[in-house]
């Protein structure tokens, strides 16, 4: 069935010179290719996990700085709320005591008016009186 005779060794270095070419021409260059190929891909895995991490870690210190933001601007505007409160009472005693001062002002006027009217009413009751004896008793002698 099989026969050995000089074309087994010759058959033998024919596969192994053709293995050797084709190792040289092919194997080797598209091993080469396929392992450049993976190391792409592993180098950019990397640059992405680490890009990613990156931004990540820029999204929370960014969240950190707005939230921060928040809390100043809401301290800044319970601040301003407080003043404007503060300012407001000032103005509201400011303009009571203001009221005060002219409704006593106001009272003190009406009470010398009142007492010039008194006065002024006195006298003129004094004249009509003696008018009014004068002529039922006729004139008086002056003392």
């Amino acid at each position: 069935m099989f026969d050995f005779d000089a074309t087994l060794p010759f058959m033998a270095l024919q596969f192994l010179l053709l293995a050797a070419v084709l190792n040289a021409i092919f194997y080797k260059p598209l091993t080469k290719v396929l392992d450049d190929r993976d190391n792409y891909i592993r180098t950019n895995t990397l640059e992405a996990r680490e890009s990613l991490a990156k931004a990540e870690r820029l999204a929370t210190e960014y969240e950190q700085q707005l939230a921060d933001a928040r809390r100043q601007s809401q301290a800044t505007v319970e601040a301003a709320q407080l003043e404007a409160k503060k300012i407001t009472a000032e103005k509201i005693a400011e303009a009571q005591k203001e009221a005060q001062s002219q409704r006593e002002q106001a009272s003190v006027e009406i009470e010398q008016q009142k007492q010039q009217a008194f006065s002024t009413l006195e006298q003129q009751v004094d004249a009509l009186s003696r008018q009014i004896l004068e002529k039922l008793l006729g004139p008086t002698p002056v003392r």
